[in-house]
Order: structure tokens, then C-alpha cells, then sequence
């Protein structure tokens, strides 16, 4: 049997329009297993990315439960920071550090040795063919690398479940395909659980599952 990573039950979202409510999320229910990479597609404005923010327990939804089993902790800030990862379409790296600081800075928030985040954050890196831009600014950087470095500042926690919200979505076509296809074998490699949200239907079909999110509910593509 599977080990459960994510329960996501009946969840419910509402907003307030003048007289007029918005059921952005309407009932949903998702099931994500240790492993696996699930996708989730969706027309502009469906709830995609609501969906994700209450998955990474930034945000709360109207009605429901977000369940992740088998944790130790109990508040929000440090489930995140200790089973959680999130990667954005835009690299929010910090400009003023190099690609291997910018990886290796969740790892020391949590309070670990810094020598053994130093190398972790370069073996992710050379997984992710960043080996001769460790000590790059992110200004030196090509998008495509930005965004890679990004994808292992998401992986260094070794985190149960990465939560991506258009993680290529800033890239041309060709590097997309490779920043991607890169970004997968590092996930399997570590065994972890991608919920990914996007427009690339490409890219969709490449996880273990694909769903639509339309009417507020998800239904296998």
C-alpha cells in the first residue's frame, strides 16, 4: 500500500463579490501518495492556484480538511519549513547571494550544519547541471538556470511534497522541456510527492497523474 502523503477533503473556497459568492472551490477532494507527481490543469481563474495555497497551508479554505499524515509538528510555519516545498514561476532568489547560498539557506533556517547543507545544496545542483554555477550571482544566470537553482533551493529539505505553481511558465519552449525533464528525475530521485499546477499540457501528460479543475472540482484528464 502507498504511503498517504496529502489528504485534501471536501475542500470548499468562497469569495464575496458585492452581493454575489464565488465558489472557486467547490467540494474538492485530492489523495496524493509518497512518490507521486500529480498534475493539475485548469482554465484561468478555475482555482488553481487557490488549490495550491491551501495544499501549502498558505491560505484556508472556506469549508474542509488539509490532512498530511504523520507529522511532528502542528503549526503551520514549521510544517511548511520541515515537509514542504514551493517553486513559483518566478525564481525569487535573492540577488545579492550565489546559487549555491540561495540553495542551501532553508537548510540553515532549520539549524543544520552548514558543511552538510553545502554538500547537498551542490550535489542537487550538479543533478540539475548547475556544477559549474555554484558561485554565480543569480545576474549571471540565464533563466532557465535561475529557475533550476530554484527548483533546488525546493528540493534541499528533502520535503515530502513540492508544491509547483507554472515552474517553467517564464521559459522558451526548448527550456522548458529541459529544465523540466531535469527538475522530474531529481523528484523521483528523492522519492517526492509533486503536485503541479499549469497551462503546458506537454508537460502535464509527462506526471503520474493529470487532472481538471473546472466547476471547483478535480476530474481525472
Amino acid at each position: 500500500m502507498n504511503n498517504i502523503v496529502l489528504i485534501l477533503k471536501m475542500i470548499s473556497k468562497h469569495y464575496k463579490q458585492g452581493n454575489t459568492i464565488v465558489r472557486v472551490l467547490d467540494g474538492l477532494n485530492l489523495t496524493a501518495n509518497e512518490g507521486e507527481l500529480i498534475a493539475i490543469i485548469g482554465s484561468s481563474g478555475s482555482g488553481k492556484s487557490t488549490l495550491l495555497h491551501i495544499a501549502g497551508l498558505l491560505d484556508k479554505p472556506t469549508n474542509g480538511q488539509v490532512i498530511i499524515p504523520n507529522i511532528k509538528y502542528k503549526k503551520y510555519h514549521l510544517i511548511r519549513l520541515y515537509y514542504l516545498g514551493f517553486i513559483y514561476q518566478q525564481h525569487h532568489l535573492l540577488k545579492d547571494f550565489t546559487a549555491l547560498e540561495n540553495v542551501i539557506i532553508p537548510r540553515l533556517i532549520r539549524g543544520l550544519d552548514q558543511k552538510e547543507a553545502i554538500k547537498d545544496a551542490t550535489k542537487i545542483l550538479d543533478d540539475l547541471g548547475l556544477e559549474k554555477k555554484l558561485y554565480n550571482m543569480p545576474g549571471e544566470l540565464s533563466g532557465g538556470e535561475q529557475q533550476r537553482v530554484a527548483i533546488a533551493r525546493s528540493l534541499i529539505n528533502k520535503p515530502r511534497i513540492i508544491l509547483a505553481d507554472e515552474p517553467t511558465g517564464n521559459l522558451d519552449p526548448n527550456t522548458t522541456n529541459e529544465v523540466f525533464n531535469l527538475f522530474l528525475k531529481v523528484a523521483r530521485k528523492q522519492n517526492t510527492t509533486v503536485i503541479m499546477v499549469t497551462h503546458n499540457h506537454e508537460l502535464a501528460h509527462k506526471m503520474d497523474k493529470l487532472y481538471n479543475l473546472k466547476h471547483g472540482l478535480l476530474n481525472i484528464a
